[in-house]
C-alpha cells in the first residue's frame, strides 16, 4: 500500500465534512500530474493523509483512505460546475478520480510549520519549493515519521 498527501480547503471540503458523509469522490482536480496519480497509481485501501490548505493553519487533519478505483470524474460533464470541461466526453474523459473514506479526525493540526521543522520531511514532495499539487505521493519512511507523531500525541 502507499501513502498520499490530499489537500482540500477547508471552506470547500474539510475532514468534518468527510467524516459526516463518511465517503466522498475526490473530484475537481484539474491538473494532469495529481490526475495521474489518482489515475496510475492510488490503489483500494491506499492511506491518505488529509491535509488543509488555504486556511488560518495548514497541516495535515486527519487520516482518510482510497475506497474505490478511479473513475470519471463527474463534474467535467456538468456545463454548470465551475469543474466543467468542454473538451471532456463521456467516450473520452479527461479528468478522473477516487472515492476516499474517513478514518479518524486528528485532536490537534499537525502544521505546515511543524512539518518544516522536522528534518526527516525536509525531501516531503509538500515542502518542494513551487509545488502546489492537490496530491501528492508520501514516501514510507515520511508516513512513518508521521504516523509517529501522531500516535505520540494520543493519550492512552
Amino acid at each position: 500500500m502507499s501513502s498520499w498527501l490530499m489537500k482540500s480547503e477547508p471552506t470547500e471540503y474539510s475532514i468534518d465534512h468527510l467524516q459526516r458523509d463518511g465517503s466522498s469522490s475526490w473530484y475537481g482536480v484539474r491538473n494532469y500530474q495529481a490526475r495521474n496519480y489518482m489515475r496510475d497509481y492510488m490503489q483500494l485501501g491506499d492511506q491518505v493523509f488529509f491535509y488543509h490548505s488555504s486556511c488560518q493553519t495548514p497541516g495535515i487533519v486527519g487520516f482518510a483512505e482510497v475506497v474505490s478505483l478511479p473513475h470519471p470524474d463527474e463534474t467535467q460533464f456538468i456545463i454548470w460546475d465551475k469543474h466543467y470541461d468542454p473538451k471532456a466526453s463521456r467516450d473520452k474523459p479527461r479528468w478522473i478520480c477516487v472515492d476516499v473514506g474517513f478514518v479518524s479526525k486528528f485532536d490537534a493540526i499537525l502544521s505546515i510549520t511543524e512539518i518544516r521543522s522536522i528534518p526527516e520531511l525536509a525531501t516531503m514532495k509538500l515542502l518542494q519549493k513551487g509545488s502546489r499539487l492537490s496530491i501528492t505521493p508520501v514516501a514510507d519512511y515520511e508516513s512513518e515519521v508521521i504516523m509517529g507523531i501522531i500516535e505520540s500525541r494520543i493519550s492512552p
